[in-house]
């Protein structure tokens, strides 16, 4: 009975992950999408169809380092199986919520934030803290891992995100400063290969932090041997995404694409640029970073840059109290669904 009960969490756990994944998606189409809407250098249905090819290419083609980081945050070999994909189960639903809360919001907040803020409410109130890897002990020797690494990447790269906006305005600027308004034309085309970039880009490192969840998963449970992302996670993980992306979070096209800064072609095509290499990057250095973060604060660089007034910063100072509050609000609402699942399953979670 109890194998039985474990078979059913697996198959519901990694029904959970798909369906993060899926808001996963659904939550970033517009951080992808709503540079080159706004600077109309495609309509919807071009943007959608482009980066819906590149998302799902990014995931099978990207590698697989993010993945072994957030499958490495936490420690849960000494726990049992069943509280193990149960602890996950509720992680994720942690996350799933806030992204689905955000999204009726308009705020374009972090899923990545929200799956490790739901993960380590799940973990510590189940079985302690002891079982993050935190990586404090670590970096004190030098050496980035666990929550800290994590906490790192989701930190620095709207940093990085902000002045490389500013500096590649500048750059594009000095570039085109002999330009006519002709090549404004050009200048939407070109980005029909940034954005297909930042759609592969997005796909190579937020769709691995659901393959990681899944293989963790699926290692706890026994049901493979070692932390080795198998292909049918990387399809499926990489499908889950690329319908979350087709299906389109467009309330977030409006703060992102409007409500910052007014974004015209050469905007935009900082923007995708910026965020591109940005998150290309952290992906290949297994960092997981926030699409969102990263191509907001872009955005706020290439204003900054051009002319810091026009930036709405009111707008600005919104989106940051949401990363703030992330963490703590997908880590409560985890520790809730925690106290739900260990009631219907009797106490044995």
């Amino acid at each position: 009975q109890r194998m039985d009960l474990l078979f059913l969490l697996a198959i519901v756990t990694v029904a959970i992950v798909l369906l993060f994944d899926y808001t996963n998606g659904f939550h970033d189409a517009a951080n992808i999408v709503a540079t080159v809407i706004a600077s109309r250098a495609m309509t919807p249905a071009q943007a959608v169809v482009i980066v819906g090819v590149f998302e799902f290419l990014g995931p099978l083609l990207g590698g697989t380092a993010v993945a072994d980081t957030i499958g490495g945050f936490v420690r849960m070999d000494d726990v049992a199986p069943l509280l193990s994909l149960s602890i996950l189960l509720c992680g994720l639903i942690g996350a799933i919520a806030w992204n689905l809360a955000t999204w009726y919001f308009g705020i374009p907040s972090s899923s990545s934030h929200a799956l490790v803020g739901g993960l380590i409410g799940a973990v510590v109130v189940s079985v302690g803290a002891d079982h993050v890897v935190w990586g404090f002990a670590e970096l004190a020797d030098g050496r980035l891992t666990g929550i800290v690494k994590v906490l790192a990447a989701l930190v620095l790269s709207p940093v990085i995100g902000f002045w490389v906006g500013f500096a590649m305005h500048r750059l594009l600027n000095g570039l085109l400063m002999a330009a006519n308004p002709a090549a404004n034309a050009r200048l939407r085309g070109l980005q029909f290969i940034t954005a297909a970039g930042l759609a592969f880009a997005h796909g190579a490192n937020d769709a691995q932090k659901s393959m990681g969840i899944l293989t963790l998963a699926l290692l706890l449970g026994g049901f493979i041997p070692s932390f080795d992302v198998p292909f049918w996670v990387m399809l499926a993980c990489a499908s889950a995404i690329t319908l979350g992306i087709l299906s389109g979070g467009w309330r977030i096209v409006r703060t992102l694409g409007f409500a910052i800064y007014r974004v015209r072609p050469i905007h935009a095509l900082g923007s995708q640029l910026t965020s591109a290499g940005v998150i290309m990057a952290a992906s290949l250095g297994g960092a997981p970073v926030s699409t969102t973060h990263v191509v907001a604060t872009s955005i706020m660089g290439i204003g900054a840059s051009e002319r810091p007034r026009a930036v709405r910063w009111a707008k600005a100072k919104d989106i940051a109290t949401t990363w703030i509050v992330t963490i703590p609000g997908a880590a409560l609402v985890a520790i809730q669904a925690y106290a739900l699942v260990n009631l219907f399953l009797g106490g044995k979670a």
